[in-house]
């Protein structure tokens, strides 16, 4: 069970106990697990006894009570106790390989991971003016609430603009002058304008340079998107995506291919070396957690950007996946004489996962993520 399947689970037992009649409060739109604090245990805990209480009008700990059996049903979950004033701590199977169900999770879903129903039924009006910034980004912003099952329209002073997405590509539909709030919630969106035409960057780099600042910064047009060097973030975004295709096609000619499992080669497999014969060299053991959080965090992110309609939430984040998984891809191939392992088909499933994040990612922004770099 990943954080996000293990957030949802709580999430689900608390909109069980307020439909039982168990609790009555506003079911939060998302819970926070992270590992156990001081006095804590297990693998994660979550403070949404806390934040309940005072709405449900009981003591944190009785809130925590009537949660835990029905997060001790769900399965993937051990056990869970209840510590210091009323914090949940989850001990999971003993089986369960957080980072495994993660990359099987994005591998199923391909593209589509992080997509959920936060916006189910919401429409958005975004209004804008005419400006290259804040067409770019309400096209974003269009792209990103689509993916939480909302809807957003885009309105100009003379009128409004309806964008809808089909095969990858956005088609802007002009109407004439109805009211807004027709149409939903009305959204004023007017980010700082770009100091000048960003168009000679190209479409790739100009979007970048929109979207990356917060919406309250002011756009750099400058060369520096276009420069191939680590001090580019577009670079390192485009690039990390572009080194897992290329491992994939390595991969293939060495005549093997991903599959999930454990990361280091004494876990996959277990009966070793033989004694008579010198070990292979071996790649550098693999934390986890340098690669389990910005991938786990992914949905979440998405879900903050689609809610506060902020595609820089989304492009910093790419950053972050892309500089967490740049170090490891240097050891998903076998090297030397090294044999491919199933430690390296894990390898380069999770390289995989991480290479459908930053492809999906680019995606929402309008940025195209190349096969080749």
């Amino acid at each position: 069970m990943t954080p996000v399947e293990l957030s949802r689970t709580v999430l689900h037992a608390v909109r069980c106990a307020v439909d039982e009649g168990q609790l009555s409060v506003a079911v939060p739109e998302r819970v926070v697990v992270s590992e156990p604090g001081a006095g804590g245990c297990g693998e994660y805990a979550t403070n949404v006894a806390l934040q309940l209480a005072r709405a449900a009008g009981k003591p944190p700990r009785t809130v925590a009570e009537i949660l835990r059996p029905r997060l001790i049903a769900a399965d993937g979950i051990e056990d869970v106790v209840v510590t210091g004033p009323g914090f949940l701590n989850f001990r999971l199977g003993q089986e369960v390989d957080p980072l495994q169900d993660l990359v099987r999770e994005i591998r199923a879903q391909g593209q589509r991971y992080g997509h959920g129903d936060a916006l189910a039924g919401q429409v958005l009006a975004l209004r804008v003016p005419y400006e290259v910034r804040a067409e770019v980004v309400a096209d974003a912003v269009v792209r990103i609430v689509a993916t939480q099952g909302g809807r957003a329209t885009v309105e100009h002073q003379g009128g409004r603009a309806t964008v809808e997405h089909q095969g990858g590509r956005a088609t802007v539909q002009h109407h004439g002058g109805r009211a807004a709030a027709e149409h939903g919630e009305l959204v004023d969106l007017r980010p700082v304008p770009a100091p000048e035409d960003p168009a000679p960057l190209g479409p790739d780099a100009a979007r970048w340079a929109l979207l990356h600042p917060a919406p309250h910064d002011r756009p750099r047009i400058t060369a520096d998107h276009l420069v191939q060097r680590e001090g580019n973030p577009l670079f390192r975004v485009r690039y990390a995506h572009a080194r897992v295709r290329s491992l994939g096609r390595g991969a293939a000619r060495l005549g093997f291919a991903a599959e999930p499992g454990p990361l280091n080669s004494a876990e996959a497999d277990p009966a070793g070396t033989p004694a008579f014969q010198a070990p292979a060299p071996q790649a550098p053991a693999v934390h986890a957690p340098a690669l389990h959080t910005p991938l786990s965090d992914y949905p979440r992110i998405l879900t903050a950007a689609a809610t506060h309609r902020a595609p820089d939430r989304l492009a910093r984040h790419l950053v972050t996946v892309a500089d967490a998984v740049l170090p490891f891809l240097t050891c998903v191939l076998p090297i030397g004489e090294e044999k491919p392992s199933a430690a390296h088909r894990a390898r380069l499933a999770l390289a995989e996962a991480a290479g459908t994040v930053l492809a999906g990612g680019l995606s929402l922004l309008g940025i195209d993520a190349p096969e080749h770099l």
